[in-house]
C-alpha cells in the first residue's frame, strides 16, 4: 500500500529534492498535499505533475491558484489557505508522512500539528525545534510520532548513533558510549574572507553557497554561520545531548556531513556527495534504504578533506547561538526571531552583513529570559523579539 506524503514547503529546494525522490518511487509513495507561499506558477506545475488532493497557499493567492488550476482542468484539487490550512493537512487522517520544509517560524505550528497527530515527520525546518524543542520532543513521545532529521548534518549524526540510541532518557543516552558529536560546517562563501571584506558583502554574494543550492534565508544563515548555530540547538534537542558535547568543525568540502565520537576512541562519519536527496530518502524509508539518483562518492576524485575550528571573531553568530542554548528558556526563540528579521533586513539593503549578529546580540540582551513552557509564551516572545529587532533597524536608519 502506498503511503501518502504531505510536503510543507513544496516550492523550495527541499521540496524539489523531495519530489525528485518521490518520483523515483511512485509504487511506494503518493503526493497527498503540497503547500507554497508565493511561487504559485511552480506550485501549479507540481499539481500538474503529481495531482495532489489538497494544496495550501496564502489567502491572497487563493483566487490566483484557483483560476490556474481551473485553466488546466484540475478541478478536483481542494484549495485551502493560511496557517489553518497548513495545520489541517499536516494532521490529516489520510497523511502518513509529513515533510516539514517551511522556512522559519512559520513552520512551527504545522510541524507541531503533525507531531501531535503521530505522523512520521521528516524535519527540515530546524527553527521549529529551536523555538519549541522541549515541547516538540515531549509531544513526539506522547503521540508516538517519528521525528526524523533531514538536515544533512543531523541525518548524518542519526546514522552514526547506535541503532538503539535513547533520546528520551539522558542517563541511558550517556551510558551508550557517546563522547562527542562533531557537527560539520562548510564555512560558507566567506570562509577565507577578512573582517574588512565582510563589511562590504552584498546579498548576492551571501546567497552564493559554494557547495549547496539553497534558498536565500538559509544561504545567508550559512554565510554568517548562524545556520550552524541553529543546527547546534536542534542537535541538542533531537539527540538529548548538552551543548558542551557538540563541537562545530569547519569542513569546506561538505563530504563528511557529521561525525560521532565514542569513549573507546572511535569516530564514525557519514560521507556522501552534497545532495539533499540522500538524507531525504534515508528519512523517508528508514529503517530501509531506497535508491536515489545521487551518485556514490568517488573517493579518488576527492583528494583531500580539510578540517578547522570556526572563527568566532569573524562569525560571532555561532557563539550567540551557543550562548542562547546555554541560557535556555525563551532565549533560543528570541535568537531565531531576531535572526529572521536581521536576515530579511540585510537582503532588503537595510543593514550590513556584519550588522546581523550585532542586531541579534542587541535583542538577546534586551529581552528578559523566562521559561519556554507553553506555546503562548513562545509565540508571544517571538513577536516581542521581532518588534525589538525592527525597532533597532529603524534606529539604525535614522
Amino acid at each position: 500500500m502506498r503511503q501518502n506524503v504531505c510536503i510543507l514547503g513544496a516550492t523550495g529546494s527541499i521540496g524539489d529534492s523531495t519530489l525528485k525522490v518521490l518520483a523515483q518511487h511512485t509504487a511506494q509513495y503518493t503526493v497527498f498535499a503540497v503547500t507554497g507561499y508565493h511561487r504559485i506558477d511552480k506550485l501549479v506545475e507540481i499539481c500538474l505533475t503529481y495531482r495532489p488532493k489538497v494544496v495550501v497557499v496564502p489567502q491572497e493567492k487563493k483566487q490566483e491558484i484557483w483560476q490556474k488550476l481551473q485553466h488546466h482542468n484540475l478541478v478536483d484539487i481542494e484549495i485551502l489557505s493560511d496557517e489553518e490550512g497548513l495545520v489541517y493537512i499536516a494532521s490529516h487522517a489520510d497523511v502518513d508522512i509529513v515533510m516539514a520544509a517551511i522556512v522559519g517560524a512559520a513552520g512551527l505550528l504545522p510541524t507541531l500539528a503533525a507531531v501531535k497527530a503521530g505522523k512520521r515527520v521528516l524535519l527540515a525546518n530546524k527553527e521549529a525545534l529551536v523555538m519549541s524543542g522541549d515541547i516538540m520532543m515531549q509531544e513526539a513521545e506522547k503521540n508516538n510520532a517519528l521525528l526524523l532529521p533531514v538536515d544533512s548534518e543531523h541525518n548524518a549524526i542519526f546514522q552514526c548513533l547506535p541503532h538503539d540510541y535513547n533520546t528520551k532518557n539522558t542517563e541511558i543516552s550517556l551510558s551508550q558510549g557517546i563522547s562527542q558529536i562533531l557537527l560539520t560546517a562548510s564555512g560558507g562563501p566567506f570562509l577565507n574572507s577578512s573582517a574588512s571584506d565582510l563589511e562590504h558583502v552584498t546579498p548576492a554574494q551571501a546567497c552564493k553557497h559554494p557547495n549547496w543550492s539553497m534558498g536565500q534565508k538559509i544561504s545567508v544563515d550559512s554565510a554568517t554561520l548562524m545556520n550552524k548555530g541553529l543546527e547546534l540547538i536542534e542537535a541538542c534537542h533531537l539527540f538529548n545531548i548538552c551543548e558542551s558535547k557538540v563541537t562545530v568543525v569547519v569542513h569546506p568540502q561538505s563530504i563528511i556531513h557529521s561525525m560521532v565520537q565514542y569513549v573507546d576512541g572511535s569516530t564514525l562519519a557519514q560521507m556522501g556527495n552534497p545532495d539533499m536527496c540522500t538524507p531525504i530518502a534515508h528519512a523517508l524509508a528508514w529503517p530501509k534504504r531506497i535508491h536515489t539518483s545521487v551518485p556514490a562518492l568517488d573517493l579518488f576524485a576527492n583528494h583531500h578533506l580539510d578540517f578547522q575550528p570556526p572563527d568566532h571573531q569573524r562569525f560571532p553568530a555561532l557563539q550567540l547561538a551557543r550562548e542562547a542554548i546555554q541560557a535556555g528558556g525563551i532565549m533560543p526563540t528570541v535568537l531565531n526571531a531576531s535572526n529572521e528579521i536581521a536576515v530579511d533586513a540585510f537582503l532588503n539593503g537595510k543593514i550590513k552583513f556584519t550588522d546581523i549578529p550585532k542586531l541579534i546580540d542587541f535583542v538577546l540582551n534586551k529581552i528578559d529570559n523566562v521559561a519556554a513552557n507553553s506555546l503562548d509564551i513562545i509565540l508571544g516572545h517571538d513577536t516581542l523579539a521581532r518588534h525589538t529587532a525592527n525597532t533597532y533597524i529603524q534606529s539604525k536608519g535614522q
